[in-house]
């Protein structure tokens, strides 16, 4: 495990700068793609940093149904507020 998923606040840190960057592009993002974040760690440890991220309220869920992408918390279009 990396020193940076040691480090809570660190790890916060660089997946909030990674997803403030690409907001221009899109604004929900699959798991895989928090990978380039953490190159050197396993999927199921960033995995963990992500979902502790959703506890806390840093990120949010956004599933189509059949997909689950994640998105900084108020980012985007919102599942509660996609159909009106």
């Amino acid at each position: 495990m990396s020193d940076l998923l040691d480090d809570k606040e660190a790890a916060t840190k660089a997946v909030v700068d990674f997803l403030t960057k690409k907001s221009k592009n899109k604004t929900k993002f699959y798991l895989k793609d928090f990978y380039k974040v953490f190159p050197d760690d396993k999927p199921r440890m960033i995995k963990k940093v992500v979902n502790k991220m959703v506890e806390t309220e840093v990120l949010e869920y956004w599933s189509s149904g059949s997909t689950t992408m994640y998105g900084l918390k108020g980012a985007g279009i919102q599942h509660s507020s996609e159909n009106e």
